[in-house]
């Protein structure tokens, strides 16, 4: 009885993974965007950074996954520091919402002085935007350049999710 079981349940999950493979007749590839080989990638306009008073984040009806102080601190050196963060990726998915960039998941807007005029509220909610906006400025502040920034961030969250399409700089 018992040999009977384990057959029909192995003929079941057998026909569960021909079903799911099968995926209405397509075969499962990934579609993160990549560049076509010998592809250029355009340059990337250079954001001037806020360096005058930053405006207040705003509120939001949800608990943040970090403390606030930590949030703001994330948020300014966006604000402070565009040449870095709109060279990172972000791995959270956030490209579906428009973002191209981990700087994107902070900044919405700017003035053409660089001055920031509205926050993007995404960043205060996600963990992941905040953790990768957090490593970045931390390895800056340790000295290191956006090139190498952009290579510790790859290597800690490259294989988790899809990155916005940034390109290196």
């Amino acid at each position: 009885m018992i040999y009977k079981l384990i057959a029909v349940a192995a003929l079941g999950l057998a026909g569960s993974v021909v079903l799911v493979a099968a995926g209405e007749g397509r075969l499962q590839t990934d579609v993160r965007p990549r560049a076509a080989a010998g592809a250029q990638i355009a340059p990337v306009e250079t954001i001037k950074p806020d360096n005058g008073p930053l405006p207040p984040l705003p509120r939001v009806s949800f608990d943040p996954p970090a403390p606030m102080a930590e949030i703001q601190q994330v948020y300014e050196f966006a604000a402070r520091h565009p040449e870095v963060l709109q060279y990172m990726p972000c791995y959270c998915g956030c490209q579906q919402i428009g973002h191209t960039s981990n700087h994107s998941c902070f900044v919405k807007s700017r003035a053409a002085t660089g001055r920031v005029t509205e926050w993007d509220t995404h960043g205060i909610g996600c963990g992941v935007c905040l953790a990768v906006g957090r490593d970045a400025m931390n390895l800056f502040k340790s000295g290191l350049k956006p090139v190498a920034i952009r290579a510790a961030i790859d290597k800690k969250y490259g294989a988790s999710s899809m990155p916005t399409p940034r390109p290196i700089r």
